[in-house]
């Protein structure tokens, strides 16, 4: 009985995914706006109703796939760095975790900042969107506590580490654009020039 019902649900799981990768596919392409059930079923091989028996609409496939997302993202964030790092090395691991998972996976970012809908989390339910900024501030608060670690108050790490993201976040968006490129620069290097900045000003 217990074998059967193993089965059922990794049989579950496996079509759950892709529908989400389908979604995901049609979300690109069309954005979450131009997207459909109808569409989303066709590009998975379903029929929209065995759409329906996972999904309550786009706006549900759209938060699932964002959560996912998150999850990977402080997966990536989670495995950088070891212990005993001096808070700055800390701090720079940490940052150039959630960089480089959005520099290697855009669509990710897309995901992240609304990118196929518009820039606004719509179709989201109030708790829903919370639930999914607290994620996303769970993968970038290792960087508040290395900031801390290095003196700095609650508030003043919030703050620095608001304009990391910030800085990080618009050289992500010239990367993934192709913008970088009328100024002949990495938005990797760049990323890195920025933390060795940071920390260069924090200790002194």
């Amino acid at each position: 009985m217990q074998a059967r019902l193993d089965r059922q649900q990794a049989m579950n799981d496996s079509r759950r995914a892709l529908m989400l990768d389908a979604a995901r596919t049609v979300f690109e392409k069309l954005g979450i706006e131009g997207a459909s059930m109808r569409e989303i079923a066709k590009q998975a091989g379903y029929t929209p109703g065995a759409i329906y028996s996972y999904f309550e609409n786009k706006e549900a496939i759209y938060g699932a796939l964002l959560a996912e997302s998150l999850e990977r993202l402080n997966a990536a964030v989670d495995a950088a760095g070891s212990p005993g790092l001096e808070p700055a090395e800390m701090l720079d691991a940490k940052a150039s975790a959630w960089f480089g998972f959005f520099a290697t996976n855009p669509r990710d970012l897309d995901l992240g900042f609304y990118l196929v809908q518009g820039m606004r989390p719509r179709g989201l339910t109030a708790e829903l969107n919370y639930k999914l900024n607290d994620r996303l501030h769970d993968a970038l608060r290792p960087c508040e506590v290395a900031l801390q670690a290095m003196g700095l108050s609650a508030d003043d790490a919030l703050r620095e580490n608001t304009s990391l993201f910030a800085h990080g976040v618009g050289l992500l968006l010239m990367q993934h654009t192709g913008r970088i490129r009328m100024f002949n620069q990495d938005a990797t290097l760049l990323f890195e020039d920025y933390i060795i900045a940071l920390v260069e000003r924090l200790q002194r």
